[in-house]
């Protein structure tokens, strides 16, 4: 594969030519920005906006009656409001849209609309959810208790018994803002043939369409939305991205008029949802030699009021509830409870960082309770070829290589050595030093989450040119880049004869979103798929011209070869040999995941098709006057199959490292009776360049066979393990052992 760094959109982004949302707008384009009430928690909602419509250039006010379809729209479950109508249940939610000539007229007459409601009491805690007298947050059942989730595997209460170390552990980690470069924007406009285009920032343009055909009470076929460029996402830009898109075409269909929409960051912090905060409590049993026994784990996740992707998040942190170890004896339950809070999605790692950061500190604490090297501890209990799984799955089919992964990284960082340098709180000068590392293994794909499957088409040209086009979203991460890779190393041809194609909902199947570490595994094989047809078709048509049999033809340099490389033609006259036979060079491939299983009343099954295996090791020092934390260094090892573009599975690392960094460090997404106080960057903190230290990542590769091309991914193993790491190198360095993110230290408690 490609050794020499690519990136199809690299020059356009680097230059400033990459067209983002925010940069269309078309003539006679109207202004759309959103309304929201200072209410957490209310009811008997009232919007009077007979004053904004005096402002000058100000157009027209929607509110929840100008809805000509379903105002509520969700992935799972129907909950979410596109525009609050009689109940408010977050600060967040959007209680009316003002349409104006300019954004400038369009925000002053916000500043009009006036919002009444009666409040009601605010649930912002999950203890407080939890209550018998809790009033129900939800639109929907009952409790606050949205999902609930088990897994039994084996008897921990008994096996409790023969265990000579419990531990009994508790951990909280926090809301985190996505903080993608590119705030939420649409543009929509109206076609003469009835069908309303979308130009938006999101990540999945068919979860667009459905959002917004509910909205509109149409079809799908009446709403066609086109990939662009989109600044980030990481998560974050789904069900939100998706509702700014519907209430742009909402304006645009009832206006008739094109309507952009972009979101301050204010807005955007104060409306869209961010990863699960999470109550975590273990109980783990070991031998005296370190052998996990038995477990039982419960864990609450916060959803605030909509339900959004909450059961999948929440899934996943059941299935992989221990994290990569084999554990004969474990139960866990895992429950989304309903806030007023503002509400949570989809964010980078989707539920395994927060296990992670609970059960990577769980090893190492039962290390040094039982005097045993914190290597050897995982060593142990990891999973390994054959191994069962907590769910009960055999990993026998594909390479299991944590230990090869684990051993990789810490031969590059010299573990060993450093180790017994870290200071523990005890140092001559004022810093202290750590070294810690976390392991990890990650399902691949959506698993027995959802339906797995995407598309592709390869269309040839007369003029011996390729277009390419997948189901799978380009979201900034360079998916289109990787496509275009593997085209073209299983077809034989230069990456300048391929065109990615700028595809839209109308153009191509829906292949589900661009989540869940699926894109390369997913699309790739997908267009393996559409290649083998591909060559197939042209086999059959050539073989003739080549003086050979369609088996015998052959694609490599460029070129399409017959038997012995007697014969050859170039692509351009072999396309226009298909024009003059009237045979059309196009070619259209799917990939289905393999098979998956899960029994949701136990918690059983083989949850993932296969696994990504991971392991991060980081360096610290810790000022004791001050307690500041720095990090010194970074190793990443990583198993993802086969690296199709080096550069770009690298960046992925560094990239995945910044944002765990921060999550663990620094990164709080805080509310203070329900209202969002971090609502910008100057208070919501993320790592910068200086904060980060030299990183070094190691690709470990291992062709699985589950992947037509061999390949697997790296988006969300790269963030998920650098945050326990870290707390283990910051105990490793003081004494003091941090359950809480984002972890500080209180210089005080290094000085007692």
């Amino acid at each position: 594969m490609q050794e020499k760094p690519f990136r199809n959109d690299g020059y356009a982004k680097v230059t400033g030519r990459a067209a983002y949302a925010d940069d269309y707008s078309i003539s006679g384009m109207l202004h759309m920005v959103p309304v929201y009430a200072d209410y957490v928690a209310a009811k008997n909602l009232a919007v009077d906006y007979s004053e904004a419509l005096k402002v000058p250039g100000c157009v027209r006010v929607f509110t929840a009656k100008d809805v000509p379809g379903s105002n509520v729209f969700g992935q799972i479950e129907k909950d979410y409001p596109i525009i609050a109508s009689d109940r408010v249940r977050s600060w967040g939610d959007v209680c009316a849209l003002v349409v104006a000539e300019t954004r400038k007229a369009a925000l002053e007459a916000a500043t009009k609309v006036s919002i009444t409601a009666d409040p009601v009491r605010a649930v912002l805690t999950i203890e407080e959810a939890l209550k018998d007298n809790a009033p129900v947050v939800p639109s929907y059942g009952k409790s606050n208790i949205v999902v609930e989730h088990k897994l039994r595997h084996g008897n921990p209460d008994q096996a409790f018994d023969s265990c000579e170390l419990i531990l009994e552990e508790e951990f909280e980690t926090q809301a985190i803002e996505q903080g993608y470069m590119e705030p939420e924007s649409a543009l929509c406009v109206p076609r003469h043939d009835g069908v309303i285009e979308i130009y938006g920032s999101m990540q999945h343009p068919f979860s667009t369409r459905r959002f917004t055909a509910a909205l509109l009470g149409e079809p799908l076929s009446n709403i066609e939305v086109y990939t662009i460029a989109v600044g980030g996402g990481f998560g974050g830009k789904d069900d939100n991205a998706a509702a700014v898109c519907a209430r742009a075409a909402l304006g645009a269909r009832l206006l008739k008029r094109p309507v952009k929409l972009t979101y301050s960051r204010e807005w955007s912090f104060r409306e869209t949802y961010k990863r699960h905060p999470y109550k975590l409590s273990y109980k783990v049993g070991f031998t005296s030699e370190g052998l996990v026994k038995a477990v039982k784990a419960k864990m609450y996740a916060d959803s605030g009021p909509y339900l959004s992707v909450t059961p999948w998040v929440t899934w996943r942190s059941t299935a992989q509830c221990f994290g990569p170890y084999s554990v004969e004896n474990i139960h866990a339950d895992v429950y989304g409870v309903a806030t007023n809070n503002i509400f949570c999605g989809a964010m980078r790692g989707f539920g395994a960082p927060q296990v992670n950061f609970s059960v990577e500190q769980i090893m190492d604490i039962a290390a040094h309770t039982l005097g045993i090297h914190p290597l050897g501890m995982r060593r142990m209990n990891m999973v390994k070829q054959g191994s069962e799984t907590v769910t009960g799955q055999i990993l026998d089919d594909h390479t299991v290589s944590l230990e090869e992964v684990m051993n990789k990284v810490v031969h590059a960082i010299g573990y060993r050595k450093k180790y017994e340098k870290c200071t523990f709180g005890k140092s001559e000068n004022d810093e202290l030093y750590g070294i810690g590392l976390a392991i990890s293994y990650r399902g691949s794909s959506l698993g027995a989450e959802g339906m797995d499957f995407c598309s592709a088409i390869i269309n040839g040209q007369f003029d011996g040119s390729i277009l390419l086009e997948t189901g799978i979203h380009e979201n900034g991460q360079g998916s289109e880049s990787v496509m275009m890779l593997i085209l073209a190393d299983e077809l034989g041809v230069n990456l300048d004869r391929i065109r990615y194609r700028r595809s839209s909902t109308s153009s191509i199947p829906d292949s589900g979103t661009t989540v869940a570490t699926r894109g390369t595994i997913m699309g790739g094989s997908a267009v393996v798929t559409a290649v083998r047809k591909f060559r197939e078709l042209l086999s059959f048509h050539l073989a003739e011209r080549l003086r050979c049999k369609p088996e015998e033809v052959t694609y490599h340099d460029d070129k399409i070869w017959g038997l012995n490389f007697a014969y050859s033609l170039t692509w351009e006259e072999a396309m226009r040999e298909l024009y003059l036979q009237q045979v059309t060079p196009y070619a259209f491939g799917t990939y289905q995941a393999p098979p998956v299983s899960w029994d949701d009343t136990t918690g059983q099954g083989n949850a993932y098709f296969t696994y990504v295996y991971s392991c991060q090791a980081v360096e610290l020092t810790v000022k004791k006057s001050t307690g500041k934390i720095t990090l010194k260094n970074v190793v990443a090892g990583h198993d993802i199959g086969k690296a199709v573009n080096r550069a770009m599975v690298l960046g992925q690392m560094y990239g995945g490292i910044t944002q765990g960094a921060g999550m663990a460090l620094m990164e709080e997404f805080r509310m203070e009776e329900g209202k969002v106080v971090t609502d910008n960057f100057d208070t919501y903190k993320i790592p910068r360049m200086t904060d980060m230290p030299e990183m070094t990542g190691i690709i470990i590769e291992n062709s699985d066979p589950h992947s037509l091309t061999g390949a697997k991914g790296i988006g969300e193993p790269a963030l998920e393990l650098i945050a326990p790491a870290i707390a283990n190198a910051v105990y490793n360095a003081t004494g003091i052992r941090s359950k809480k993110m984002p972890i500080t230290i209180d210089p005080e408690d290094l000085n007692e």
